[in-house]
């Protein structure tokens, strides 16, 4: 069997129930996520071994945390556990046109102080197939920068395929060092690179000419990004695929999705209207776990990848949480046109 290992921070999420503010709610809904482990908990149910690696702290709620990444069915035997507390993120469900918001309460968390060769990750990749990171984990602190770089670095010695999702969050570069100065050795390392509409330009100044992501209207047009994509792997020449999801947001509620692919030439998906989101957190995730799966799965076919991928994020947004708990069939189901979301008995 095939396997994959993740390596970042989870994180406590406490969100407001239904679209409440936060002044109005008098409670919290309490789940976890983050990207890596995202990904893997994708991953576990198409099937895949999947492997989550983190730092949590020794007290119950580490325990709580590690005991939701059994229940998906994801490998937790080599997180290690030490430091002070679990991060926390606060969720407020946007609508319309007011905007999702989200608080972050994740200094001092037990992954940021995560020490050089705490984890041997020539162990750790043994028999494992790919590795998955993303720009958030070295954006939380250098000790956590050293360790992905560390882990990419083994990686790439061992033959494991590698992939990242750029993921930029500009609002968690606090420790004196930005994207910019972090990133590129990391990047480096990669044969997989994702990134959304505007990644790239937030991370390594590459944009499509006469782009604004604010002013989109719900429509992306994918061959806009084919020069990004070229200009990535100029930069980056391990890289062998370079993808890239495209959101038109229209409101808060209804966004278009789709995404592109590119390897020997651009890839294009087809776009889906999606008019009653549920929750948007945790698309992009969605989406990078389908798509190591459509890789793994469907090898040489980099359209039906895609493919794959874009429909499984599609779903995503029809489920509450950070974690996309769909499976294989009703992701095929929506790629072969079923979208009626008639009941099945």
């Amino acid at each position: 069997m095939q396997k994959i290992v993740t390596f970042g921070e989870i994180m406590l999420r406490l969100a407001t129930p239904d679209y409440l503010r936060f002044i109005q709610s008098s409670n919290l809904t309490a789940t976890f996520g983050g990207g890596e482990a995202n990904v893997a908990v994708s991953l576990a149910n198409y099937g895949i071994e999947a492997e989550f690696i983190t730092r949590l702290p020794q007290n119950e709620i580490g325990d709580w945390c590690i005991s939701e990444l059994r229940k998906h069915n994801v490998g937790t035997h080599n997180i290690i556990r030490g430091g002070d507390r679990v991060g926390i993120y606060f969720l407020e469900t946007g609508a319309v046109a007011r905007p999702s918001k989200v608080v972050y309460d994740r200094s001092g968390s037990s992954i940021s102080d995560i020490e050089a060769g705490s984890i041997d990750w020539k162990e750790v990749f043994k028999g494992v197939k790919w590795f998955h990171w993303t720009g958030i984990t070295p954006a939380i602190s250098q000790q956590a920068a050293d360790m992905c770089l560390e882990a990419i670095k083994v990686a790439n010695e061992m033959g494991v395929t590698v992939s990242c999702d750029l993921n930029y969050r500009k609002n968690l570069w606090k420790y004196g060092k930005d994207a910019s100065d972090i990133m590129p050795a990391l990047v480096e390392g990669c044969d997989v690179i994702l990134g959304n509409e505007e990644d790239a330009e937030k991370v390594f100044g590459i944009k499509p000419e006469g782009f604004e992501v604010e002013h989109t209207g719900g429509e992306v047009d994918a061959n806009d990004f084919e020069s990004v994509c070229k200009q990535m792997m100029k930069r980056f020449p391990r890289a062998k695929k370079v993808i890239v999801t495209l959101r038109g947001s229209i409101n808060a509620n209804h966004n278009t999705w789709g995404g592109c692919l590119y390897s020997d030439k651009l890839y294009q998906s087809r776009r889906y209207d999606i008019t009653h989101i549920v929750d948007r957190v945790g698309g992009g995730d969605s989406f990078m776990g389908g798509l190591i799966y459509g890789l793994m799965t469907y090898e040489n076919d980099d359209q039906k990848a895609l493919d794959f991928a874009v429909a499984a994020s599609c779903l995503k947004h029809t489920v509450y949480g950070d974690f996309n708990l769909v499976t294989v069939s009703e992701v095929e189901n929506l790629m072969k046109g079923d979208g009626s979301g008639r009941v099945v008995r």
